[in-house]
Formats: C-alpha cells, sequence, structure tokens
C-alpha cells in the first residue's frame, strides 16, 4: 500500500481517538486542498498491512481508524483489507473520499464495494475552497456529507450520519 503518512492518536477525522492513515494519489485536485502532497501517484511510501495494523495494536485507546488522502479509493483493495482488520479488533472505520457515494455504488468495481463494505462513515464528494467551512464537523467543505454506510444501504437512499449524544448512555438517578 502506498502512503503519504500516518497520524496515530488524530481527533480530527472522526469521533475519539483514531489512526489516520493518508494515502497517497489523488486524481481529484481540489483547489485549497490541505495535502497536495499526496496527490503524486508515486510520491509517499510503500507499506505492508502487517506495519499498519501494528499501528492500531500498539493503542488500545483508539476507537477507529480512519482513511483518509490522498484518495483511498485508488488503492481500495489495500484500504478494505487494513479496514477489515480494524472492524476485527473493534474499531469503526471512516473512509474520505472525493467521490460521491452515488458514484462509487454505481461503479460496478467489487474492489470499491469491498472498501465500502469495510466502512461505517463514508465522508463524501471533493473539497470545494468557496464552501470551506469551520463548522462542517469532520468535513473541509460543507458540501461533503457524513454517510452512515450500513444504514445507506439497507435504506436503499443516503443516510447522514448524526454524531451519537454523549449523554444518552447516562441514567439520572430518582431522587
Amino acid at each position: 500500500m502506498r502512503i503519504a503518512n500516518w497520524i496515530s492518536d488524530s481527533i480530527v477525522d472522526g469521533p475519539g481517538l483514531r489512526l489516520t492513515v493518508f494515502t497517497q494519489g489523488c486524481p481529484h485536485h481540489c483547489p485549497g486542498c490541505h495535502n497536495p502532497d499526496t496527490w503524486a501517484p508515486e510520491g509517499g511510501r510503500e507499506a505492508d498491512l502487517v506495519e499498519l495494523a501494528a499501528l492500531m495494536e500498539r493503542n488500545p485507546l483508539l476507537q477507529g481508524l480512519t482513511l483518509s488522502g490522498g484518495e483511498p479509493f485508488l488503492q481500495a483493495a489495500d484500504c478494505a483489507a487494513l479496514a477489515q482488520r480494524a472492524r476485527a479488533r473493534g474499531l469503526d472505520v471512516w473512509t474520505y473520499t472525493g467521490y460521491t457515494w452515488e458514484a462509487l455504488a454505481a461503479s460496478g468495481r467489487p474492489d470499491w464495494a469491498a472498501l465500502l463494505d469495510a466502512t461505517d462513515v463514508l465522508v463524501d464528494g471533493p473539497f470545494v475552497q468557496a464552501r470551506k467551512s469551520y463548522d462542517a464537523l469532520f468535513r473541509g467543505s460543507d458540501n461533503q456529507r457524513l454517510i452512515d454506510v450500513k444504514r445507506t444501504r439497507a435504506r436503499g437512499q443516503v443516510v447522514l450520519w448524526t454524531r451519537p449524544d454523549p449523554l444518552d448512555h447516562f441514567t439520572v438517578p430518582e431522587s
């Protein structure tokens, strides 16, 4: 797998503490991209799945794995294999892509389908500089969607992910 880099303790690429892997290579070349050094497919370095899986094993506090870029769908089979390892550890998987859900779902590509199968939340769509927003949770621009993949597939239409209320699991003692 060709990667640009990784961050072992990200808190901005999805909820909780995350291992974020930045894949190398991107065809989108979004103006204003914060990772333009990931565009060239020949850049970055090779990393094997064992090396990346070991990063997940080292941190028992991880909640999830985030696949970012570059464009993870250019290396969908390797990303899917890494995502499956993360899910086997009980981690959730977020995948960022410049493609839309509709394009990915209609592609007919088995490797893209495998990565979607291993993804819990898909952050889709290109970064649009004119729509850059610091208020867009876990996104660079407000055109990008946080898609709940399992619920989207079950309903046959896009279902957006919503952040769980952190107080939902607390009970108020009766007086």
